[in-house]
């Protein structure tokens, strides 16, 4: 009950954690999941609002590096101990500096086969009266150019800028973001610090601000975005299905969103290329490349009615 009510708290207070503990017993019975593709596609047939959560695994499948494995490290440092606001408050540059390397992989990747397989079925349901709805922890804004319409980020879009000084939040797609980061950001362990002047740091162009400009991106530690969790709290609680995809469910409060779905008796479904400490959580679990697995199981069923 203790690790319930935590768990509570920290989707209540939506603070962004990483954690590698596996909770026990948290919102109802654990039962092996199966892999029956045939019955999760009569399931997936009769949903009318179907909630998918997708995590770096879909990204990585397009060669967007995650925070952990080989890239946990960028020059000398953790990842996850850059991406924080006492980070950003203490050497602005360095971050801006990693962060301009994250954006440059991320402008020269495209969506893979998953990304496409669920902008088409949110498409092609729509036509029929149903919904798909995109809870993605990803920030590359992958889902977007795939096609998807329906997308809560949860941990916000590296391709937008938030004003430190008025709140303005404004898409930067163009690289370099400012001239002073051209030629920046190399991850190699002994690239020195560039020590950018904080005036020559991407700034705001609203009129009469030019406010520090920061990655719209939730850093760990913050708390996620009230608006968002509302609308995804919604979203938990009227739909019919639910897919967990590529994500290793160790990253909070995203974690506890299929486990909670599942509490309700809603059929949760992961997709990964491992179990995962939730798979035990949900009825279904289909091991693989997201990219392989996910098409045929959002293809257009049988029983569909075509327009």
């Amino acid at each position: 009950m203790t690790m319930l009510l935590q768990s509570r708290a920290v989707f209540t207070l939506g603070i962004r954690m990483c954690s590698t503990h596996v909770t026990k017993g948290l919102l109802k019975d654990t039962v092996r999941p199966n892999s029956d593709l045939s019955e999760f596609r009569e399931v997936f047939s009769k949903a009318k609002h179907i909630v998918i959560i997708t995590g770096a695994g879909v990204s990585a499948e397009s060669g967007v590096p995650t925070f952990r494995g080989v890239h946990e490290k960028w020059r000398k440092w953790m990842s996850q101990d850059l991406a924080t606001p006492e980070a950003f408050s203490r050497t602005p540059s360095r971050v801006w500096e990693f962060y301009h390397y994250r954006r440059g992989l991320t402008l020269n990747k495209k969506p893979n086969a998953a990304h496409l397989a669920i902008a088409e079925c949110e498409a092609r349901l729509k036509k029929q009266g149903r919904e798909v709805v995109v809870i993605t922890q990803c920030t590359d804004d992958l889902h977007r150019r795939a096609g998807s319409k329906h997308i809560l980020q949860i941990h916000g879009n590296l391709m937008e800028t938030r004003c430190m000084s008025c709140g303005d939040v404004t898409v930067h797609a163009r690289n370099p973001i400012c001239a002073a980061l051209k030629g920046k950001g190399a991850p190699g362990p002994d690239v020195p610090d560039a020590n950018i002047p904080v005036d020559k740091l991407p700034r705001c162009e609203e009129t009469d601000c030019h406010g520090l400009l920061r990655p719209n991106t939730v850093f760990f530690g913050e708390t996620l975005d009230s608006h968002i969790l509302t609308k995804v709290e919604k979203e938990m609680e009227v739909c019919d299905l639910c897919l967990v995809v590529g994500t290793s469910s160790i990253v909070y409060p995203a974690a506890m969103f299929g486990p909670r779905i599942a509490s309700r008796g809603v059929p949760v479904a992961e997709f990964n290329t491992n179990p995962t400490p939730k798979s035990e959580y949900f009825t279904y679990h289909f091991q693989g490349q997201c990219g392989t697995t996910l098409p045929p199981a959002l293809a257009p069923h049988e029983s569909e009615v075509t327009h």
